[in-house]
């Protein structure tokens, strides 16, 4: 038995009984390859991985292959979403070997945990141009023992290279409009102009370069970026990336088009693109779009809460070990299941008798993106829940049940903000019991922990733990008025302030400063798979300076707006987040809205805000009597004749008082906004 049996990771469970004696990361292990002068093979996955299911049936799970490794490394294998600043740092020292990064990360380090050679995934026989995974084995081994000039003049170029990134100050003219306007350009020119996305293949959905987009739509009124943003989530929609029968989207697609998935579901790609598609359904009223929305919660709510109320953190590729197989069909079974009703549906979703993919079909309506009358829309949803009863006695794939706080944090705001836009109250009571799970289960006071899974506690909290959570509190707060929210807000911004932040070059790092010590302590503006903490900081720091008036926050976000400014002038694709912070700052619209909280006289003007896409409002109810902060524009202003009140403001001016949801409607669609000047004062 190798030492992942009492592991709180699906991912590394799966390895347990592995031939390989596989550890887990921590300073036992290190100190192990030290005082054996052996190498360390880190091996690193996750639970829905289909090419680490491969490796390891080929690899790990042979006892030949094992022997090597047990012979020649120190092996320890990490779930890249349990320590994601391990993952972090390896990755990005394969990218500078020249190597597209990816999972199976397979690194091999000095016992200091240093790289110096890499890859991905290796066959157990030479093939695809790489080596057979055990002939590397030895090779890089010798490279350790017998040119170990050669080890170090590569570690320490990594190592220079990795604290350049991370660890290095380089800032450029402080960010302004006209750099936000010039990025939002340069996204849009790279947008495939015939499927949407980004340009080639695979195709990840990237939701905050579309939020760039219908931002810069919003801000313009030019007809190319609601097109570019329109196509994108269209074909995201119709294709084979979504499952039309279950709900959800895959992680992304093989092809150019959208078509062929790779068939994984993770919980942080659902989130993202449940709040974009609610946010774009607002102003254009698409039936697809929203019809995605409330299939994918559906899909959320169905089959990835945990008990508690959380959600779990994907789906696997695979069942019976084969990619794919639980959502594909053949025509015979299509024909079998739906009858004479069987055409209809095969001409939709494009049912072919040798099949589509690999001689079975994927259900898409790339060839049919437009819905079609209602009659037949209500037949096709019918002949779908058909399929979807069937499909369901298959052998499902794997689900990895661990709750992470900050994939969390990402579906607890986008549930809260889908709820908000479709008045949903079920939808709002779901975030909420998921917020709550997250504060208090996994959290005490102003602390939160990165992972749970079946009642145990995993990897300690991560600066996207606190950022993402934090968010999520302020648009709970925004729809509810509930204090506690913007109290958990404060404290976790305190905690990534106290503990995260870089006073000596600015920014927060992933990690914190008693963290793990690693070789380097990550701290970036750009995006990965999910956003990067510098970017929702942009967000959160900015409604928090507008709702407490605490200049502290504004100093924060003085410095983010310069250190990072020019990394987001290089690669605007990787830093769109940040980009989108830096949009809601200068477009902020703080709606004030004077009324008992519980007054049902608001319930109209929540409607005006259900009829427009306001991506950068900040919405707070003041019951009359109580004041906002002291440099709050609309401090000390009351209600109209005992009427709900709401003054618009933008900067440090606000407007006359509205009492009727018509007038207020004309204001938004009509209204001139003058930014306030950036703060520049550093922290």
């Amino acid at each position: 038995m190798n030492l992942l049996a009492q592991s709180t990771s699906p991912y590394l469970l799966q390895h347990k009984d592995n031939p390989v004696h596989w550890r887990q990361w921590g300073p036992e292990a290190l100190e192990e390859a030290r005082a054996a002068n052996k190498p360390i093979l880190l091996s690193i996955g996750y639970a829905a991985c289909h090419w680490c299911h491969v490796m390891a049936h080929e690899s790990f799970e042979n006892p030949a292959t094992a022997a090597v490794m047990n012979e020649l490394f120190v092996n320890i294998k990490v779930d890249r979403e349990e320590r994601p600043d391990i993952d972090s740092i390896y990755q990005t020292a394969l990218n500078m070997m020249g190597e597209q990064g990816g999972w199976p990360l397979t690194m091999f380090l000095t016992p200091q945990g240093e790289p110096y050679w890499g890859g991905t995934y290796f066959p157990p026989e030479a093939k695809f141009g790489k080596p057979a995974f055990a002939d590397l084995l030895r090779e890089v081994a010798k490279l350790y023992r017998e040119n170990g000039e050669q080890v170090t003049k590569n570690t320490q170029t990594l190592r220079n290279g990795l604290t350049q990134l991370f660890e290095q100050n380089r800032p450029g003219q402080q960010l302004d409009p006209m750099t936000l306007d010039a990025a939002m350009k340069r996204l849009c020119q790279q947008i495939d102009v015939f499927h949407g996305g980004l340009l080639g293949a695979p195709k990840f959905p990237n939701v905050p370069v579309v939020e760039l987009m219908w931002r810069a739509y919003l801000n313009t009124g030019m007809p190319q970026f609601q097109h570019a943003v329109d196509m994108s989530l269209t074909n995201m929609c119709q294709g084979g990336l979504y499952d039309h029968l279950g709900g959800g989207f895959a992680r992304y697609s093989v092809d150019d088009r959208w078509f062929v998935p790779h068939f994984e579901k993770m919980l942080y790609d659902n989130a993202q693109l449940v709040d974009v598609l609610s946010l774009v359904w607002l102003h254009t009223r698409n039936p697809v779009h929203k019809a995605r929305v409330e299939e994918t919660v559906g899909w959320a709510l169905r089959e990835m809460l945990v008990e508690g109320g959380a959600f779990a953190a994907s789906i696997d590729a695979d069942s019976e070990g084969v990619e794919g197989k639980f959502y594909v069909w053949s025509e015979a079974e299509i024909d079998e299941q739906l009858g004479k009703d069987a055409q209809l549906f095969k001409q939709v979703y494009d049912v072919r008798p040798e099949g589509n993919w690999e001689g079975k079909n994927i259900l898409h309506r790339l060839r049919a993106p437009v819905p079609l009358p209602a009659v037949q829309e209500g037949k096709l949803n019918a002949l779908r829940e058909k399929l979807f009863v069937e499909r369901a006695k298959r052998v499902k794939p794997m689900r990895d049940d661990k709750v992470l706080a900050d994939w969390n944090g990402l579906m607890i705001y986008a549930l809260a903000q889908a709820a908000d836009a479709m008045n949903r109250v079920d939808w709002q009571a779901a975030a909420v019991k998921a917020f709550w799970f997250i504060a208090d289960t996994m959290g005490s006071g102003s602390k939160l922990m990165h992972s749970w899974r079946a009642g145990k506690i995993g990897a300690a909290g991560l600066a996207d733990d606190y950022a993402n959570m934090a968010r999520a509190a302020l648009a709970l707060y925004e729809i509810t008025g509930h204090p506690p929210y913007l109290e958990k807000a404060i404290a976790w911004a305190q905690t990534l302030n106290d503990d995260f932040w870089r006073m000596d070059i600015g920014g927060y790092a992933l990690t914190p400063a008693s963290g793990d010590p690693l070789i380097v302590r990550v701290r970036t503006v750009m995006d990965g798979a999910t956003p990067a903490t510098n970017g929702t900081m942009m967000h959160v720091l900015a409604r928090l300076s507008m709702l407490t008036g605490d200049v502290a926050h504004a100093q924060r976000l003085g410095v983010l707006t310069q250190v990072f400014a020019e990394d987001s002038r290089r690669q605007p694709v990787s830093a769109a987040t940040y980009f989108n912070g830096f949009d809601s700052i200068l477009r902020a619209v703080q709606i004030v809205v004077v009324a008992p909280r519980n007054d049902p006289g608001i319930a109209p003007f929540r409607e005006v805000f259900r009829r427009m896409s306001l991506p950068n409002k900040v919405v707070t109810v003041v019951p009359p009597g109580e004041n906002l902060h002291p440099t709050h524009p609309a401090n000390g202003k009351g209600q109209i004749n005992g009427r709900v009140t709401v003054y618009l403001c933008a900067g440090q001016v606000c407007s006359p008082p509205v009492t009727d949801p018509n007038q207020l409607e004309l204001q938004l669609k009509t209204r001139v906004l003058t930014p306030d000047q950036m703060p520049t004062q550093r922290a």
